[in-house]
């Protein structure tokens, strides 16, 4: 069985209302009533754009497919992640989706949410063990990939490049970093990468980039495997003075994944050159329509569905929904075979948030 992406149009005015009127995760904060089954919606982190625009999502789809909603935010510490599930538990939660920002550490609160027959789906990252109903991810070996060719073509395969690692705890970070390394090493070895761990902290990435641009001022690239790093990258390169159009020679050629808003208007502008759209809209739609068809006893296999996404097996007993997650560029080009889309694009949640 499918999930039907096409909503009830007596409802899409209420439930375009309720996603703008939505506020910012606040523990024990809740949505819907009567006799709507109770899930559980722990918010991994409220300190960037994209997981604020999560956020903001996450109500409204709720209210879309009938579920009433407890939240909490685990502020990427898994420790407060197996609390907050101890307090859904107790709440009599139904469901309960989770973003674990350490996917080995989580197990144990997987197991224990199993043993109390209560489905899980994870959105973003997915487990390196145990059981979920549902892992809602883009394909982030993809990110990496498109990244690398993106830098690869722009830099005419010869030169040096910067890549701001997210969290190697992360399935995510791993995930990015391994794909554009091997991309790189077998598409463009004349291009020598520094790779910089930055536990996904701002201040971490600015620094060393600071520190990499200082020793080596002939770093033309830059992959931020993530929009958590975008104003210190911009910061820094405004420093250096070489925060300037793409077409000047000192232009540094920055790639970025997550395609917030702020990264969408840095294209348009000449700031940054591209992005891959991570889509946070379709991460809380889907999570929560899992977390329904969970609760109703439906059941999914492999393959592809109605929403241009492709349901995949991990491993025997865990399936990933793997959504849409586009390069973005100014001009919608296409580089080193990657397709992308033009950053003024309509289709892209960060053109439509807010």
């Amino acid at each position: 069985m499918r999930l039907r992406t096409a909503l009830c149009s007596a409802v899409s005015a209420l439930s375009a209302l309720a996603l703008l009127s939505a506020c910012s995760s606040t523990s024990g904060t809740s949505a819907g009533s009567g006799d709507a089954p109770l899930v559980g919606v722990d918010y991994p982190r409220s300190d960037t754009d994209f997981w604020n625009s999560y956020i903001r999502y996450t109500p409204g789809y709720a209210g879309q497919v009938g579920l009433s909603l407890k939240t909490t935010n685990s502020q990427n510490d898994v420790a407060k992640l197996t609390a907050n599930a101890q307090t859904f538990i107790s709440q009599g939660v139904k469901g309960l989706a989770m973003a674990p920002q350490d996917t080995a550490a989580v197990a144990p609160t997987l197991a224990q949410l199993e043993a109390k027959k209560i489905p899980v789906v994870t959105i973003d990252t997915r487990p390196d063990s145990g059981k979920v109903f549902m892992v809602v991810r883009a394909d982030n070996r993809a990110y990496g990939e498109k990244a690398c060719q993106f830098l690869g073509t722009k830099l005419k395969g010869q030169g040096k490049v910067v890549m701001l690692e997210g969290g190697l705890d992360s399935i995510n970070g791993r995930d990015r970093t391994e794909a554009f390394n091997e991309c790189m090493k077998k598409n463009y070895p004349g291009i020598k990468v520094f790779g910089e761990a930055t536990n996904w902290d701002g201040a971490v990435a600015a620094q060393k980039l600071q520190t990499d641009l200082t020793a080596n001022p002939d770093i033309k690239g830059v992959y931020m495997e993530s929009s958590f790093a975008l104003a210190g990258t911009l910061q820094v390169l405004k420093q250096k003075g070489l925060l300037v159009d793409p077409s000047d020679e000192k232009h540094v050629f920055v790639v970025s994944n997550d395609g917030i808003p702020e990264e969408l208007k840095s294209i348009a502008a000449g700031r940054i050159d591209a992005t891959v759209s991570q889509p946070a809209d379709l991460y809380a739609k889907y999570a929560l329509q899992y977390l329904k068809a969970a609760i109703d006893g439906k059941t999914f296999q492999p393959g592809k569905t109605d929403h241009d996404s492709t349901i995949i097996q991990v491993r025997p007993g865990l399936l990933e929904d793997q959504l849409s997650a586009p390069l973005v560029t100014l001009d919608g080009a296409t580089f080193g075979g990657v397709p992308s889309v033009r950053s003024d694009d309509p289709s892209l949640w960060g053109n439509n948030h807010g």
